[in-house]
């Protein structure tokens, strides 16, 4: 063999190699975060370690800032009514995020439940044993989220020390966000991460060249016999759901059922009319925080709000005067069912 096409055979032969070297795989992550688990997947052609570091960073800076459940995390020590605080970037980020939901849904998203979630058994404190009207009233005091400000120092002022802050309903969905923004800084251009249920995706699934698709679970759902009431394929979109169908509590004492959406306008865990809601939006918090809206509004008052919400769409399952399973659905979110 000359020269010449030995040269061109080792060409050959490379250009093979580096193609089946930077051919995409899928890459599975599994791990705990922020009291639940979650799955990520993504296309690569390799493992980058740094991938896996960069979840973790965001995971422990989240649980630093944010996590009630840490005695010494940021929102624990405001919690406790240390006003020294100076709080990060994710917790303002939050803070702000959460501000916006609760003027657009007219205090129907309200972080300052806590002190209400607490009382009914959905926090980190134990429950109390009897609410009267009386109790009821008086922890009202502590719940509205006007009551709290962001100060210019990024400290938080609340004008209660009682007052508990809490975003759960919003932090979990944030979470996937910067995820998702740490992974794709990374160059990676297909993914979908699951955190809790909450799920938001970029580009495709390359297994099978098509959008990403997800199941809406039915309110006849059993936890460990999960059954899917629709399928749609999702675009770029973070999805979130909310209901009350699995997360309740019945009072060992008076047998009264309490569910862990709480009306923030009268205090009350009781269900509304909204069985269960999943939210299509930009990023997995708007998301969150609409699914936890919808279910304390009730129908008529997540229909409206819908309607002015361009960026926003919506699957609700709502109980109507007659007591019949009804579902309330945008166009938006219908073009992306399978049919």
């Amino acid at each position: 063999m000359n020269i010449l096409k030995l040269f061109t055979l080792f060409i050959l032969t490379t250009t093979l190699l580096g193609c089946e070297s930077n051919k995409q795989k899928l890459i599975i992550l599994k791990g705990l975060a922020i009291g639940t688990s979650y799955k990520i997947e993504y296309y690569s052609s390799n493992n980058n370690p740094k991938i896996k570091k960069g979840i973790d960073s965001v995971i422990n800076s989240m649980n630093k800032s944010l996590s009630t459940y840490i005695p010494n995390s940021d929102i624990s020590q405001i919690n406790k009514g240390n006003s020294n605080i100076s709080t990060d970037i994710l917790f303002q980020d939050v803070f702000k995020l959460s501000k916006d939901l609760y003027k657009k849904s007219k205090g129907y998203f309200d972080p300052t439940v806590g002190t209400l979630r607490n009382a009914y058994g959905f926090g980190d404190t134990k429950p109390l044993k009897l609410i009267t009207d009386y109790k009821l009233d008086s922890m009202m005091n502590y719940v509205g989220f006007n009551k709290v400000k962001l100060l210019d120092n990024n400290k938080i002022f609340k004008e209660n020390p009682k007052i508990y802050l809490d975003f759960n309903s919003i932090a979990k969905g944030y979470t996937i966000d910067k995820i998702v923004e740490s992974i794709a800084n990374k160059g990676i251009e297909n993914l979908r991460v699951e955190l809790g249920g909450e799920i938001r995706v970029i580009g495709k699934n390359l297994n099978y060249n098509d959008n990403w698709t997800i199941g809406i679970e039915s309110i006849e759902s059993k936890i460990n016999n999960r059954t899917v009431r629709a399928r749609l394929k999702l675009i770029d979109k973070s999805i979130a759901g909310s209901g009350n169908f699995r997360k309740y509590r019945i009072d060992s004492i008076t047998k009264k059922r309490y569910v862990h959406t709480i009306n923030p306008l009268n205090g009350k865990a009781e269900q509304s009319d909204v069985l269960s809601s999943y939210v299509i939006a930009n990023t997995c918090a708007k998301a969150d925080g609409y699914a936890t809206a919808f279910m304390a509004m009730g129908i008529e008052k997540s229909k409206k709000l819908l309607s002015e919400l361009k960026e926003i769409d919506a699957y609700l399952v709502y109980s109507d005067s007659l007591g019949e399973t009804k579902t309330h659905i945008t166009k938006g979110f219908e073009k992306l069912i399978i049919k």
